[in-house]
């Protein structure tokens, strides 16, 4: 046999390496392959007996690739995995229980920039789709390569990485962020994310809220992550600055390192760059600091985001609106002052323009902004009434069909109207209140009252019913919700009547004329309750025989004593 015919032997087999790692990398980048190629182990040839390499499994055959010779092959080889194990939770697992990893990391420190993209990518996949998958990659030492690579000259691998060790910081507890919403709220849209969001792999451990996070912190990559959101590649900006974002959300500390490290500058900075995709995660990354307390929302408002901040709310991009909008929020929850400062600047003008030019969930965060602002003070109250709030607010209850959308803007109705009569007055006269009542009524009755988002249409409405009634004193919008209120919302509306009538005139003549006084006589209270209180208190602003002739059944006795009356001649 001649040399030639030797080395034919080795150009083959090295071309049916490449030709299967290629095969595969490609079946994999196909959704309707995958079940196929994960479960290869049950594959059967056409003569009926079993092939020993299907029943070895795709994995195995593709682990010892990654330490071919070929540097093509290698690479290629990971991307298959990495495409495998992006798909779910079990390829993902199964790439951690073949030991897959640490040949992975090894490999990191040694291997050319191509590999390196491609071994980052593994990780990523196998670490987005639960926090102790994400455990396993921290446990092979990965961050410390992931962390080497963000200094790497080529920026594919600094964006690989930075991938990688966004997703391994993102993950989190199912309750760490409820705080987030006032309890008026009842954190319906945060409940409403976590059960969106939770699934995949059950977790066998409990982790600390933030053990992930921390990890990354300390391996060192915060320093790296602000210099890569200074290159000049857009895609590495991305990556880099949702990776920061996903380090800050989890708690105070963490994201006090990231504003250690100047980042809030050099995010602030990139707020009008042009790339949408960028906004979008400088946003992000900027609420998400800002959201954990006032001395962190102060150092943020301190980088002159205001009015620059505002532009992003007339985005063309729905995202960028709603991270813009997100931002403002989180500033503007925490004092009195940053809110004043956000009406100054023009804020809650451009947040109600931003809600009444969109639609479904990118209004949330405005929404709620409203109810932070107006939450804070009268006057904070009035900015928000005298820059025409209570219209769109009013809107978002009837357009929108998401229940914690229209439980958020209940709340925020109810924040501008509590203050002072004035203000439920201007709640009032926009006819919110038979729209909170109805859906109040709607939602109660509703089949789906058992979902958590029902119940908390139902505590919202209910919360921003009491809150504007208490004050409400202008009787021609109460008067109508007396003939559909149940007992719990009647009572309010029967209070505030209780408290107007016996020191208006006209107001006790006009209650008369449209009907108002004859349905209080028919509304049936337990004896000694509040609201029987109340209507004597209204019964006693009027003669008796008036009181008498409006009560139930007064006709019926009328038309007995003309029966009985004897003429007299």
């Amino acid at each position: 046999m001649s040399q030639r015919q030797v080395l034919q032997v080795f150009e083959q087999y090295q071309r049916a390496r490449t030709q299967f790692v290629q095969a595969v990398a490609e079946l994999a980048a196909r959704p309707q392959n995958i079940e196929t190629l994960q479960n290869a182990e049950n594959f059967c040839l056409p003569n009926g007996l079993f092939s020993s390499w299907c029943n070895s499994g795709v994995m195995s055959l593709l682990r010892p690739l990654l330490l071919d010779v070929v540097p093509t092959i290698q690479q290629t080889a990971a991307l298959a995995l990495g495409r495998l194990a992006n798909y779910n939770d079990d390829l993902a697992e199964a790439v951690v229980k073949g030991d897959i990893l640490p040949q992975l990391v090894c490999s990191l420190s040694e291997q050319n920039r191509f590999y390196k993209k491609a071994a980052a990518f593994v990780l990523r996949a196998v670490g987005k789709h639960s926090p102790q998958l994400a455990q396993a990659i921290v446990h092979c030492g990965a961050l410390e390569m992931l962390v080497i690579c963000l200094e790497d000259f080529d920026p594919g691998v600094k964006e690989a990485a930075s991938w990688a060790l966004g997703y391994i910081a993102r993950h989190n507890s199912a309750t760490a962020n409820l705080g987030d919403l006032p309890s008026s709220v009842t954190e319906s849209q945060e409940v409403s994310k976590m059960i969106t969001e939770s699934g995949g792999v059950i977790l066998k451990k409990d982790h600390s809220v933030h053990e992930l996070s921390q990890a990354v912190v300390d391996a060192g990559a915060v320093p790296l992550l602000v210099l890569c959101i200074q290159e000049p590649e857009i895609a590495l900006k991305r990556i880099a600055a949702s990776t920061l974002s996903d380090i800050s959300k989890h708690s105070p500390e963490l994201a006090q390192t990231v504003v250690d490290a100047g980042a809030i500058a050099h995010l602030a900075q990139m707020i009008l760059n042009p790339d949408a995709k960028l906004k979008r995660q400088v946003l992000s990354a900027l609420s998400q600091i800002a959201k954990h307390s006032v001395d962190l929302a102060e150092l943020v408002v301190e980088a002159e985001i205001f009015p620059v901040v505002l532009a992003c709310l007339k985005d063309s991009d729905e995202y960028v609106k709603k991270n813009g909008a997100t931002l403002i929020r989180e500033i503007a929850k925490h004092t009195p002052e940053l809110s004043q400062l956000i009406v100054n600047s023009g804020g809650v003008a451009a947040v109600i323009d931003c809600i009444g030019s969109c639609r479904g969930t990118v209004r949330l965060p405005g929404i709620m902004m409203l109810g932070y602002v107006a939450a804070h003070s009268e006057n904070l109250s009035m900015a928000v009434i005298v820059s025409k709030g209570i219209p769109p607010l009013c809107a978002c209850l009837i357009e929108e069909h998401e229940d914690h959308i229209k439980a958020a803007a209940a709340w925020a109705l109810g924040q501008v109207g509590r203050h002072t009569p004035e203000h439920a007055r201007a709640v009032a006269v926009a006819n919110v209140l038979p729209t909170l009542l109805a859906m109040y009524m709607d939602t109660r009755s509703s089949e789906d009252l058992q979902m958590k988002a029902s119940i908390f249409v139902v505590s919202a409405t209910k919360k921003a019913l009491k809150n504007i009634l208490q004050k409400c004193t202008y009787l021609p919008a109460l008067e109508p919700l007396l003939h559909d209120a149940p007992p719990n919302i009647m009572k309010h509306i029967v209070g505030q009547f209780s408290k107007v009538l016996p020191h208006d005139s006209k107001a006790r003549r006009l209650f008369v004329t449209t009907g108002g006084l004859k349905k209080v006589q028919e509304i049936k209270a337990e004896p000694g309750s509040l609201l029987q209180e109340y209507i004597n208190t209204i019964n006693n602003c009027y003669p008796e025989e008036i009181v008498r002739y409006y009560s139930p059944g007064y006709s019926e006795i009328l038309l007995e004593r003309v029966e009985n009356y004897r003429p007299v001649l």
